[in-house]
């Protein structure tokens, strides 16, 4: 009989009947899990820089195992050695000693307390490990094809030997920690799927040559740890279904699935099935990829193997998995980007509270983050990796008790204004257009996904009402409305101003302001011009461009889509070169004359473009209101891009803050 670690019934919840096949239990190896949710093993760089477990990465643990509601909660996975080529983050957490054992069962228990399974992960970085040495290690010397990462040194049979024991002392510490399911990590780049991979192993011995040789050094792994393991304790492996990197002879379909046969044969309790690599160039979980993508390695691997299949990338709407897993297309559904938006989605999908769901926008700041040495961080929600902090998760209730005028409903706004009202303001929200979002309803109009940003409005208004916010929508807020109402606070969330260029002609040119463009409501002719090389001005690019419109883009910043995420800019730049759009960086525009621009470089010199029509994007604070505001002597907040024109992110964090000490 399978054994059963935690009770659970949700016959009673509306989310399980709404999603019957997510919230039934399932056999893994011999251990019985009561649903199919996953959080999977993801890095958080929230530990000590020599790997002990923190505060910080307990809490953050714990929240996610309350999420998961019974089901596996995996915590990041842990490097090995001790001379730290296997570490990939700066806040990884280590296993290469007993010492780090206490703060691993820490970990255990946190997880263990929201009565869901504790998973522990073996990770050596491999390839992209060596964070912090001068090389990393691999089973063969490729070289390198991103910057950031270290130049490798081919492993000897020794080394390989000491490798697999690392894996097995490590499994046993997180045996000894309490952990329930021991997991290998053999994805994207890292050192098992550099040893199964025919681009990294081009080995001769018998490490290497065919996949099975190549798979020689995982099956050891995994003979040990079934050994090493009880029997009630499912180890299990996550591997590539398709790398992705056919331009440099990585390995075929076949051959990944040859790789789970053989993981299977010798004793694999489940797979958690992964598409490509950080080197590949093919777009696996950016915006612009459909959700459900990636769903037919699912079934693809399912047809091969006949243990439990898991898998994440791109299904963030539970209706997906569900229906995969109706389908016998899917076993498990897991989760990493999307519990960092919000820790407690499965549990809120369960409960029936869908509308209250921060749902994740796939920008992928948490995984830039990451190879920037900063801690866990998301894009939309704030509490991300603060967990631990009460001012955070518990900010003090209102005293005294203010009447706020919020000025813009987008997302600086909205998420000031609901934080504040929780905590006891009475809020006003005032906004001259008759819906919310601010510029966020444009941004969304921008093509490859950017329609998922709306997501994040439409559960700050659920919020919102809740929490007794009143909206004033249609309504310009005027300097005679702030001396009638005359509010104890006003939050300026009004977002930024697009200014002309003092470039002789500009003024008596056709030019129009990109939020016009992207509604629809300006004019613009066959030949554009966008001023300004930064997100907004490459998103409305993009978009004239889908039109059939020949665009030229013009910025002063150096590189084009410098304050793009690094995961989402390269593919940026391959959509400007796929639409045929020129891009000038490093330029401003010097004159306007009939039909076309004259473009000045950083180092002066001119040349012409020809254009209908200029767009503006170039961005500067909002500066109305503040002087009326002041001059009554009204306490004055300025925030998002009303304060400096960022990103979307920056709005949220700035409305956050501002709300909970307001």
């Amino acid at each position: 009989m399978a054994k059963v670690l935690f009770e659970w019934d949700y016959s009673k919840y509306p989310g399980a009947k709404k999603y019957p096949h997510l919230f039934k239990p399932i056999q893994v190896g011999n251990l019985m899990v009561p649903n199919r949710i996953v959080y999977a093993a993801t890095e958080d760089n929230l530990n000590s820089h020599d790997g002990f477990v923190t505060d910080a990465d307990v809490a953050y643990m714990r929240s996610r195992a309350e999420g998961v509601v019974g089901g596996m909660c995996f915590m990041q996975g842990v490097y090995m050695d001790p001379d730290r080529k296997g570490q990939g983050y700066v806040g990884q957490a280590a296993c290469w000693d007993d010492k780090f054992v206490p703060g691993l069962k820490r970990l255990a228990d946190a997880i263990h307390s929201q009565k869901a399974i504790a998973g522990f992960q073996l990770m050596d970085c491999g390839r992209v490990g060596a964070v912090e040495v001068d090389h990393g290690k691999g089973p063969s010397t490729v070289p390198q094809r991103l910057r950031i990462f270290r130049p490798m040194y081919e492993m000897s049979k020794d080394d390989i030997k000491l490798m697999i024991k690392q894996h097995l002392d490590s499994a046993r510490r997180g045996l000894e920690a309490g952990f329930d399911v021991m997991e290998i990590s053999g994805i994207v780049g890292y050192l098992i799927s550099n040893f199964v991979s025919s681009y990294t192993n081009r080995r001769k011995d018998e490490y290497g040559g065919d996949i099975r040789g190549r798979m020689k050094a995982v099956v050891e792994i995994i003979e040990g740890l079934k050994k090493l393991c009880p029997k009630d304790v499912p180890v299990g492996i996550r591997l590539c279904a398709e790398e992705l990197l056919d331009d440099v002879r990585g390995n075929t379909p076949e051959e990944s699935m040859m790789s789970y046969k053989i993981a299977e044969e010798v004793g694999i309790d489940y797979i958690s099935v992964t598409a490509g690599w950080q080197e590949s160039i093919v777009p696996v979980i950016s915006r612009d990829v459909p959700q459900g993508s990636w769903l037919h390695l699912a079934k693809r691997s399912k047809e091969n193997v006949k243990v439990p299949i898991m898998m994440a990338y791109r299904l963030f709407d539970p209706s997906i998995p569900h229906k995969a897993i109706e389908k016998g297309d899917l076993d498990i559904w897991e989760m990493c980007r999307p519990m960092i938006a919000d820790p407690l989605l499965p549990k809120k999908v369960l409960e029936g509270r869908e509308q209250d769901i921060r749902w994740c926008v796939a920008c992928n700041l948490c995984l830039a983050r990451l190879f920037r040495d900063a801690p866990m961080t998301c894009y939309i929600n704030p509490l991300c990796a603060h967990e631990h902090d009460p001012r955070y998760t518990a900010p003090k209730p209102a005293d005294p008790k203010k009447n706020i005028m919020v000025v813009g409903a987008g997302p600086a706004g909205l998420e000031c204004a609901y934080m504040a009202a929780q905590r006891g303001h009475e809020v006003h929200v005032y906004d001259k257009r008759k819906e919310l979002g601010g510029t966020i309803l444009e941004a969304s109009r921008a093509p490859y996904g950017d329609d998922e940003l709306m997501t994040c409005i439409r559960y700050q208004k659920v919020q919102c009402d809740k929490a007794g916010v009143q909206f004033h929508l249609g309504t310009e807020v005027t300097e005679d409305l702030i001396k009638d109402e005359l509010p104890d606070s006003v939050v300026l969330a009004t977002g930024p101003v697009y200014p002309t260029s003092k470039a002789p002609g500009f003024d008596k040119a056709n030019v129009v302001n990109v939020l016009d463009v992207l509604r629809g409501d300006a004019k613009v002719g066959d030949a554009i011009v966008v001023w300004g090389n930064r997100k907004p001005g490459i998103g409305v690019a993009l978009s004239l461009a889908k039109q059939g419109k020949k665009v030229t883009l013009v910025g002063k910043e150096k590189s084009a889509g410098f304050d793009i995420n690094p995961s989402f800019k390269w593919r940026y730049m391959i959509f400007l070169r796929q639409n045929g759009i020129k891009a000038y960086n490093d330029c401003e525009i010097d004159e306007v004359k009939p039909g076309e621009i004259i473009v000045k470089t950083y180092d002066g010199y001119r040349f012409p473009v020809k254009c209908d029509t200029i767009v503006v994007t170039e961005r500067v604070p909002n500066e109305n209101l503040k002087n009326t505001v002041q001059a009554e002597g009204i306490e004055l907040f300025v925030i998002g891009d009303a304060l400096v024109p960022r990103n979307m992110s920056s709005a949220v964090h700035d409305g956050f803050h501002i709300g909970v000490r307001i």
